[in-house]
């Protein structure tokens, strides 16, 4: 009698499928995978930080071939993991070689490579280039579900807007904020449509809108949400404060810092120019990156040093 139990429950089992089974909405759509994902690549470092957040360690990471572009609080939470090249161009080869159940993909970046991705292993295809905060947080949710955390990063997520809400209780509320990244001959202005400007937004500070003219897939209300701006386009938006991630050495800012109308700006009369982190404020994104932002942040409101290193 005994055995026939056992048989019956063994049956019900098998013809109930798997027992881990996950049914997301990918940007591709219906997404299904019927065991938890053990070899798992990312190629972008939104998605490392998403599965840091529930304790899970990527095979392999897109990590432009510098691991340190990762937070330091990132990097600690994961075992080592195989670099598979840049985000821009991940190699298909270095990423077969790993054999990996599962390549977490950007809908931005990789749509072009997304059915040789296929042909290697599922591919979960979110957004994470041209993300808002918000969106973020959707993809973290959705990344959770599949490998089998859902619980896990719905806690981590309930904290992560906990603790955003306490650092904005700690900034002068509708202060007007201007981020952007300088190259030699080029600054970026980050909207409130961009991933850094929404989490700017979400701690309860005024960022520009998009004003068009670059890069990203337009928004509604139109204007890209990133924008290259000239000097007198600054002087005109005049923030309150002004932050700046430095990508190169030879930094347009700096030299706008040098011209005789710098002193115009209200950000620099109030001793508020500050330079951050090239990664965590622009290159990262994710529930540690924008928890950096926000501290970040609120040292920067209270005149104390920010380091600019990950």
């Amino acid at each position: 009698m005994f055995s026939l139990v056992r048989l019956c429950i063994f049956s019900l089992l098998f013809l109930a499928g798997p027992l881990f089974a996950a049914t997301v909405q990918d940007e591709r759509g219906r997404f299904t995978l019927d065991k938890t994902p053990q070899r798992i690549v990312v190629l972008e470092l939104s998605f490392v930080d998403a599965l840091a957040a529930v304790d899970v360690s990527p095979t392999g990471v897109a990590d432009d071939n510098d691991p340190s572009r990762i937070l330091a609080d990132v990097r600690a939470r994961l075992k080592p993991w195989q670099s598979v090249g840049t985000r821009a161009q991940p190699s298909l080869e270095a990423i077969s070689a790993l054999h990996p159940d599962l390549i977490v993909a950007d809908s931005s970046r990789h749509a072009g490579i997304y059915a040789a991705l296929r042909q290697i292993a599922p591919v979960l295809l979110l957004k994470s280039r041209n993300e808002t905060w918000e969106e973020n947080l959707q993809s973290a949710a959705i990344i959770g579900k599949v490998v089998g955390k859902d619980k896990e990063m719905q806690q981590r997520l309930a904290l992560h807007r906990q603790k955003m809400a306490a650092f904005s209780r700690q900034l002068p509320a509708g202060a007007s904020v201007l981020f952007g990244t300088s190259r030699e001959q080029q600054f970026n202005l980050h909207s409130t449509q961009t991933y850094t400007g929404s989490v700017l937004t979400a701690l309860g500070l005024k960022v520009p809108p998009p004003i068009g003219g670059a890069r990203g897939p337009p928004r509604p209300g139109g204007g890209a949400p990133m924008a290259a701006i000239n000097f007198e386009q600054l002087l005109a938006l005049n923030p309150q404060w002004l932050l700046v991630a430095h990508y190169r050495t030879e930094s347009i800012v700096k030299k706008w810092q040098q011209d005789s109308l710098w002193p115009m700006l209200q950000a620099e009369q109030k001793g508020q120019v500050a330079a951050v982190d090239s990664n965590s404020w622009a290159r990262m994104r994710g529930i540690f990156a924008a928890e950096r932002i926000a501290s970040d942040m609120v040292k920067i409101v209270h005149h104390r040093a920010v380091d600019i290193t990950p």
